[in-house]
């Protein structure tokens, strides 16, 4: 995928979750979501199709209903702050599925960010959020470390939502 659009160069690079540019910031939030292959699945349609963000009450305006690469998403915090990504990479297999985005002119941050569920040999299933991201806009900047306490609260937030979702009744 070209890099032209995006506001940062290393795209793709949270496939590996030790990667971190020079001058990002990284973040890494792992959350124990339950067990078994229901969980797995409830959790992974649930991050695949958009439903933990908008159980998170953030607006998602996104090109498709599903994540894939090449996939444009906005979410809108707060009605205000509009956030303007792309679908780097996605995976699904019978073990891990999720995506990636990265950002796009008018996001606040500039960077990357996953959001991967995987079960592991035990059948414990987790969401990993992981990310490097720098400030963008004055806002985010004036914000500085109120800012990268936000996103870990919001991938926190996430894990708990997703959690949540995970747990529900059986799958329709």
């Amino acid at each position: 995928m070209s890099s032209e659009d995006f506001t940062y160069a290393d795209v793709g690079a949270t496939r590996d979750e030790g990667f971190c540019p020079p001058g990002f910031h990284p973040m890494n939030v792992r959350t124990r979501l339950g067990e078994g292959e229901e969980v797995f699945r409830r959790a992974s349609e649930a991050v695949l199709t958009w439903e933990m963000h908008r159980a998170l009450g953030v607006g998602i305006d996104a090109a498709a209903d599903r994540a894939a690469p090449g996939v444009d998403v906005t979410v809108t915090l707060a009605g205000m702050i509009k956030a303007p990504c792309r679908v780097v990479w996605t995976v699904e297999e019978p073990r891990r599925a999720g995506w990636a985005y990265g950002t796009l002119p008018g996001h606040p941050e500039s960077g990357e960010e996953s959001f991967v569920v995987d079960r592991t040999g035990d059948g414990t299933v987790w969401l990993t959020v992981n990310a490097f991201s720098r400030a963008a806009r004055w806002y985010a900047k004036a914000g500085g470390l109120a800012t990268r306490g936000f996103q870990h609260a919001y991938a926190r937030r996430c894990g708990t939502v997703l959690r949540d979702l995970a747990n529900q009744g059986p799958l329709d």
